[in-house]
């Protein structure tokens, strides 16, 4: 642990610079706060610029705004990856917000009883009595473990690191995960390889999001993912494990459009290697010369240390935000933080600024507000 003089100290350290980092920001300056968003990130954005070409929101432009900003977009368009990320990028300059990129953070610790925090970042420090983590839930990709017995000459890629087919080898794909992220994968495949999608059916939605139909849908859907299935409710409580955990049903892409793209559905999973090459559950053994894993993400919060902030299940002790056993910790952003819409980009804000409101009745170290508005003066 290096020194005092060697540490910066901050009344509020926000960890990542995304979309709940970025709102929970412009409430923080909403409210006179003093803080820092530490972003590991080289642009703001830039975890939206690193997904896979093509990639588009299936929520429409209208409810993609975060507070204070309208999404600059038709109200009913759907944004791309790079639309978004460079919304995301505006909207701190426009707000002003005290953004940090290139800070990726190591390590969150108790500081002395009574002193708040510590954050390392390499070897940068910081001292906070209040921290809002923002990293949300997809930062450890989740990929089975007979994925290391496949033969090394097949080219594995989780979705995270899937951009486009150039990545791929000559031959054929098998893509696991039959949700959304594994359908569109599929499709950006199958023109140049024989793709195989492998994974039990999600169903699809009613309407395609961009159907007109889906306009007045979106209305009564938008309600009941922020307003209805929460956690304070029966429907959301049941809910919450399945969004966590599952992918949803198919919205833009639908069965019949993988059929008539000539992906080969199966609705078996990928669940050993034999020989090297990927086996289903139904005995079939698919000689592929690429796996893509579209099978989600796990959260990961070993880089908090003797705090008793994370349950066994490896998501955060919180009721909508707020850590009850760690005063001054709190967490947005995540899947069903408090409710559906809880990691959207127009859900976000809601929980947000609950955190920051539930902040108010914290006082305001004196030390920590000087080294602060000093720092930012300069």
């Amino acid at each position: 642990m290096t020194g005092q003089s060697d540490t910066e100290r901050r009344e509020t350290v926000v960890i990542g610079g995304g979309q709940a980092g970025l709102a929970v920001g412009y409430y923080l300056k909403q409210a006179g706060r003093s803080f820092v968003i530490l972003e590991a990130g080289a642009r703001i954005g830039d975890a939206w610029r690193s997904r896979w070409d093509g990639l588009r929101l299936f929520t429409p432009a209208r409810y993609d705004g975060l507070p204070g900003m309208a999404f600059p977009a038709s109200p009913h368009s759907f944004p791309t990856k790079d639309q978004v990320a460079d919304y995301l990028e505006t909207y701190a300059a426009e707000m002003r917000l005290p953004v940090r990129t290139g800070i990726r953070v190591s390590g969150l610790w108790p500081s002395e009883p009574g002193d708040g925090f510590v954050i390392a970042a390499g070897r940068r420090h910081f001292r906070a009595a209040q921290v809002v983590v923002t990293t949300g839930a997809y930062r450890r990709p989740r990929v089975p473990d007979f994925a290391t017995e496949l033969d090394p000459e097949i080219t594995q890629l989780h979705s995270s690191e899937y951009r486009n087919p150039s990545q791929l080898r000559d031959g054929a794909v098998l893509v696991v995960g039959a949700s959304n992220s594994g359908a569109e994968v599929a499709m950006t495949t199958v023109p140049g390889h024989r793709t195989v999608l492998a994974g039990p059916d999600k169903g699809k939605m009613p309407l395609r999001p961009e159907s007109r139909l889906a306009r007045w849908f979106d209305i009564g859907f938008w309600f009941f993912v922020n307003r209805v299935a929460t956690l304070d409710t029966p429907i959301g409580r049941k809910a919450m494990p399945f969004v966590r955990d599952h992918g949803g049903p198919l919205e833009r892409i639908w069965p019949a459009d993988l059929a008539a793209a000539g992906v080969e559905r199966t609705i078996a999973r990928a669940v050993a290697a034999r020989n090297g090459l990927p086996v289903l559950d139904d005995g079939r053994v698919l000689d592929v010369a690429n796996v893509v894993w579209c099978t989600g993400f796990r959260p990961d919060f070993g880089w908090i240390h003797g705090l008793d902030a994370i349950a066994e299940d490896g998501w955060p002790r919180q009721v909508r935000g707020v850590v009850p056993g760690v005063p001054g910790l709190y967490f947005v952003g995540m899947p069903f933080l408090h409710s559906g819409g809880s990691a959207l980009l127009g859900g976000v804000g809601r929980d947000a600024r609950h955190v920051v409101e539930s902040m108010a009745h914290l006082p305001r170290p004196m030390t920590t507000v000087i080294a602060s508005e000093t720092a930012t003066a300069r």
